[in-house]
C-alpha cells in the first residue's frame, strides 16, 4: 500500500507539524505501508495550464505523478481568509477530473478559528468528491490553540490524527479487496 501525505501549503508551520505527527503514527504503527510526505514548500510547482500531469517536468511532475501512483491521500491543508490555499488547489488543477477514483482520501485541517470547520466541508470535500475520492469522512480540525512551540498540545488531537490514519488504512485496504474481487469476476 502506498499512502502520499500532501501538505498543502507554502507558508506556515502548523499544517507541517500535524503531517509530521501522522507521517510518525504511520511508520510506528504501518512499518509495511510506503509512505511519502509531500511538502509543498520544498517543491517549485507551476500552476496548471490544462496538460496531462503525465507531461510535466521537474518538480511538478514528480509531485503530481506521486499523487497518482498512491493508493491513499492524506491531505493536510490550512485555511487562509475562509478557504484552501490556492497551491493545494494548483494541485487538484493539475491532476485528471476523476484522478481521485479508487483513491482514499482523508484531511488534516489546521485553522486560527473554529469558525473555519466546516470548510473542509463545504470546500474541500465537493472538490475531493467531483474527482471522485472514497472519502473518509471523519477529519481532524486543528485550532491554533492545540500548538505550541511547533508541537501539538492538545491529547485529543493526537489520539485523533491515530485514529485517521487508522480509518485511512482500514478503508484502503477495504476498497482494495473489493476492486480485486470485482475484478475476479471476469474471465479474461
Amino acid at each position: 500500500m502506498k499512502i502520499v501525505g500532501l501538505s498543502g501549503s507554502i507558508v506556515g508551520s502548523k499544517t507541517r507539524t500535524a503531517m509530521n505527527y501522522l507521517s510518525k503514527e504511520i511508520s510506528e504503527k504501518y512499518p509495511e505501508v510506503e509512505f511519502n510526505l509531500i511538502d509543498l514548500a520544498e517543491y517549485d510547482i507551476q500552476f496548471s495550464d490544462g496538460r496531462n500531469y503525465l507531461e510535466y517536468e521537474g518538480d511538478t511532475g514528480f509531485v503530481s505523478k506521486q499523487i497518482m501512483e498512491a493508493d491513499a491521500i492524506v491531505i493536510g491543508t490550512p485555511i487562509f481568509q475562509a478557504s484552501i490555499p490556492a497551491t493545494l488547489k494548483n494541485i487538484f488543477d493539475l491532476l485528471p477530473e476523476k484522478g481521485f477514483r479508487d483513491k482514499v482520501v482523508s484531511m488534516i485541517v489546521t485553522a486560527g478559528s473554529p469558525k473555519h470547520y466546516l470548510i473542509a466541508e463545504q470546500q474541500l470535500k465537493p472538490i475531493l468528491s467531483y474527482m471522485k475520492a472514497q472519502i473518509v469522512q471523519s477529519y481532524v480540525f486543528i485550532e491554533e490553540k492545540d500548538f505550541y512551540r511547533k508541537e501539538i498540545v492538545n491529547d485529543d488531537i493526537i489520539f485523533r490524527i491515530q485514529r485517521l490514519v487508522e480509518d485511512t488504512i482500514v478503508l484502503t485496504e477495504t476498497y482494495s479487496s473489493l476492486r480485486k474481487a470485482k475484478e475476479e469476476e471476469y474471465w479474461f
